[in-house]
């Protein structure tokens, strides 16, 4: 008798790994159209490319996070610099939104609501919200800095310039 694998512990604490509820659950059958946007999920994946022979309508994950307003990721952007730039800032963040959304139909942008202290941003995935923030940090320099939650599932971005 193996004493070693008789005597581990089997009391330990399992992690339960949280799922995501906006990423489908159910197999879609191939192709689906989403009936907002228009994406076409097939072969596993959401795209824009058309298809002739579409099956099944349904809703893609990014329409109904934005019909929900339940952002994957917040950009936070604060500074002087930004107020005095905030125009070629903000066209910076369309056109990687632009370019993001051409190839990654879930990544987009829900909304930006400006005050008079800072600027929140609040996208549909996380990777268009960390391509924005290393964006900003790469173009403007400032303070850039990003921490995951919830098992990777949603970004929180952080971008600070004062002069």
């Amino acid at each position: 008798m193996n004493f070693k694998s008789a005597s581990r512990r089997k009391d330990r604490l399992i992690r339960d790994r949280r799922k995501d509820a906006y990423v489908d659950q159910i197999i879609l059958k191939d192709p689906a159209v989403c009936s907002k946007c228009n994406a076409v999920y097939t072969n596993g994946r959401w795209t824009w490319k058309t298809t002739e022979q579409v099956t099944t309508k349904t809703t893609c994950p990014a329409c109904r996070r934005i019909s929900d307003n339940y952002p994957a990721g917040n950009i936070e952007i604060k500074g002087n610099f930004f107020h005095l730039h905030s125009v070629d800032i903000l066209n910076l963040v369309n056109n990687i939104e632009r370019l993001e959304k051409t190839e990654r139909p879930l990544e987009r942008i829900i909304s930006i609501t400006e005050s008079k202290v800072k600027t929140i941003i609040t996208t549909t995935g996380i990777h268009i919200a960390r391509r924005i923030g290393e964006a900003l940090s790469r173009s403007y320099q400032g303070n850039f800095n990003f921490q995951y939650a919830d098992g990777d599932k949603s970004i929180r971005v952080f971008w600070e310039r004062e002069n």
